[in-house]
């Protein structure tokens, strides 16, 4: 195997190895990558470059950059394969989906969102065609289905998505009081601070306990509905909610784990682009909290 530095390119020690890396391996059933570029996505810490959030997206609360989404989709499927976010809030992950050729299938409990979701999708199909300049182009078709994702997922067959990426919500902490990031960047603005009222909201659950296990019904369902030796990507950021740090990222692993994935690891992901504030200042260590972990999980049975 010839040995890469991401700085330096190829290592002169190459003479005892035998995989080429600008190919791509026969082998390879996971993804459309070559070896190359497999080797470098497989970092364990990405630096995370979102562009701009177009107006419908930033009506939701909590979202996450397309980019990343279409990282990971093009490291963990290839071209045409069903992907599935349960949890699928404004429509980023199908929006990647679309912009590479996967089918994308979303949950969503509040029509709110959804239909802001299938807004986004139109506007993602206009700007495709007018960058490709192919006024007859077609994107695969992406499906959004409201309610209960517990439920809806039950109407999916066994094994039917062959990877899973999603971002649950960040338990209640879209509850308490107003910050000074929700005070700047929400409440000035006039926009929603938290998903909904509806009593079946994962945001709206008051333990954290009670939270975690309604979370991992879901998961078990999405464990039945992904292809064995497939994967499913879980992007979290740890948090502080009154006054305890909560460690999310290593809480969820151990929880999606319990229903029989095999967690395969972490990446880091660096948001640098994040706006700072005074936390803490002048009495007390709070961090400004600017990365995310995306988990890893696999379906090995």
């Amino acid at each position: 195997m010839e040995l890469f530095d991401s700085k330096k390119g190829l290592s002169e020690e190459k003479k005892d190895y035998k995989i080429k890396l600008d190919v791509h391996d026969k082998r390879n059933k996971l993804n459309d990558l070559t070896n190359k570029e497999w080797m470098i996505t497989s970092k364990s810490v990405w630096i995370s470059m979102p562009g701009p959030r177009d107006e419908l997206k930033f009506q939701h609360p909590a979202t996450f950059a397309e980019s990343d989404i279409t990282k990971l989709l093009k490291f963990f499927t290839k071209e045409k394969q069903r992907v599935l976010d349960p949890l699928v809030g404004v429509g980023s992950a199908l929006i990647a989906c679309r912009d590479n050729n996967r089918y994308g299938y979303g949950i969503e409990l509040i029509p709110k969102w959804a239909d802001i979701a299938r807004l986004r999708l139109g506007q993602a199909q206009m700007q495709l065609d007018f960058e490709r300049k192919e006024d007859l182009f077609k994107a695969l078709p992406q499906k959004i289905l409201i309610g209960d994702s517990k439920k809806v997922l039950r109407k999916f067959k066994d094994e039917y998505f062959q990877f899973i990426v999603t971002s649950p919500p960040y338990w209640n902490i879209l509850q308490k009081d107003k910050d000074h990031k929700a005070k700047r960047e929400r409440v000035s603005k006039g926009v929603d601070t938290k998903y909904s009222t509806l009593e079946e909201d994962l945001g709206n659950i008051k333990t954290y306990s009670l939270f975690l296990k309604k979370l991992q019904v879901i998961f078990k369902e999405c464990y039945r509905v992904l292809e064995s030796k497939k994967y499913m990507a879980v992007i979290v950021t740890d948090f502080k909610h009154k006054s305890r740090y909560y460690s999310y990222h290593s809480d969820l692993a151990d929880n999606i784990t319990e229903v029989g994935f095999s967690h395969e690891g972490v990446i880091i992901l660096v948001q640098d682009n994040k706006n700072l504030y005074p936390y803490g200042i002048p009495y007390a260590y709070v961090p400004n909290i600017n990365h995310q972990y995306i988990l890893i999980f696999r379906k090995k049975s």
